[in-house]
């Protein structure tokens, strides 16, 4: 058990090396764009002072406006790893007993073990598409991704919102939500659903992982007991303005942009992918694509001859449900992809050299 827990604290950030081609992590861009830079840089200055109330106020108002509710149903967070963190412990309080549904980002699993709250596995089988009748009956908080990172299968809202009832808390990881084809026709942010905690990343999308930020947006009465239970000062200053900013309508209009690029880099990707013989294993709908290392081919061996060529890709057998065979790219653009595909052909001609030889 304490074998398969390490699997799941396993990251993207952890397989990329020193100089290599980083596919293995989902972060759009290797900078914040230069409007929300200064916007951030412009907040310098304040750091003497402690993080204000009207900080906070501003930070909710904006995201509240972003999805249309109340801002007593939005919580800004340290990231939505901090979510997690604060619903499992939630779950922990109250005595809930869990489901995640696999494959699927594992820190919420992760969490929900560490606060000792029983978890039930929900095991999707390719082409990972999600039925709510697959999760049983008697769990009380319920985890499920949209689109669901690795496989980047994005599921439609009716799906998602069926798993809600009074007595559950349902929890949609919308990390990569604003950034599909069809936010409208999958999204839960702004749904007025007992028990619904839809978390939201600002970092992945605008570069800023190394910052920590995201938020809630749900039931007002969950979302009051996670601040309850919280540090002093939970979010800095510059994490707050973050939050504001990635949900302000300047935003929104980078946004479209962005949206528009990976789209178009994902179908690029894709038939570039095809093309060199590359197995997708389902079409995506996020900005990453889940495919399958040659078959014959040790998988462990072919990342490892992937990284001696200087591109680092991430694994997913981490990932419950999903076999060594997996490895996760993260959208590119064309050029990059296309050193992707030199190294890609090179470990496989090298694995097959060295067969030949043994």
């Amino acid at each position: 058990m304490a074998e398969d827990l390490d699997k799941l604290r396993i990251h993207g950030d952890t397989q990329v090396g020193p100089g290599e081609i980083d596919f293995a992590v989902n972060v759009h861009g290797d900078r914040p764009p230069a409007w929300l830079a200064d916007r951030l840089r412009h907040r310098i200055d304040d750091l003497a002072a402690y993080p204000t109330a009207a900080d906070e106020a501003r930070a909710r108002r904006a995201v509240a406006e972003r999805h249309g509710v109340d801002s007593g149903r939005v919580l800004p967070l340290a990231g939505s790893a901090e979510g997690f963190h604060l619903l499992a412990d939630h779950a922990a309080r109250r005595g809930l007993r869990a489901a995640v549904v696999h494959p699927s980002f594992t820190e919420p699993e992760v969490e929900l073990r560490r606060a000792g709250v029983p978890v039930t596995r929900v095991i999707l089988r390719e082409p990972y598409i999600f039925d709510p009748g697959l999760v049983p009956g008697s769990a009380d908080l319920v985890v499920v991704g949209n689109p669901t990172n690795p496989t980047s299968v994005l599921h439609p809202r009716a799906t998602i919102a069926a798993l809600c009832r009074p007595g559950r808390v349902t929890v949609v990881d919308e990390a990569f939500c604003d950034v599909v084809d069809d936010e409208g026709g999958s999204t839960l942010a702004g749904a007025d659903l007992p028990g619904l905690v839809v978390l939201r990343s600002v970092t992945k999308t605008w570069a800023l992982a190394g910052l920590r930020a995201g938020y809630a947006v749900g039931d007002a009465a969950v979302l009051a007991d996670l601040a309850a239970h919280r540090v002093h000062w939970p979010l800095g200053t510059l994490q707050l303005e973050a939050v504001a900013a990635c949900c302000s309508g300047e935003a929104s209009v980078h946004l479209d942009r962005i949206r528009r690029r990976l789209a178009a880099d994902r179908a690029a990707m894709c038939e570039a992918l095809t093309g060199a013989g590359i197995e997708i294993a389902v079409p995506p709908a996020a900005p990453f694509v889940l495919v399958r290392t040659p078959e014959g081919y040790d998988p462990h061996d072919f990342r490892a001859r992937l990284g001696e060529r200087g591109v680092a890709v991430r694994r997913c057998d981490t990932f419950p449900g999903l076999d060594p065979r997996h490895v996760r790219l993260a959208v590119r653009d064309a050029a990059t992809v296309s050193r992707l595909i030199t190294a890609w052909e090179g470990a496989r001609d090298q694995a097959s050299t060295d067969s030949d030889r043994g």
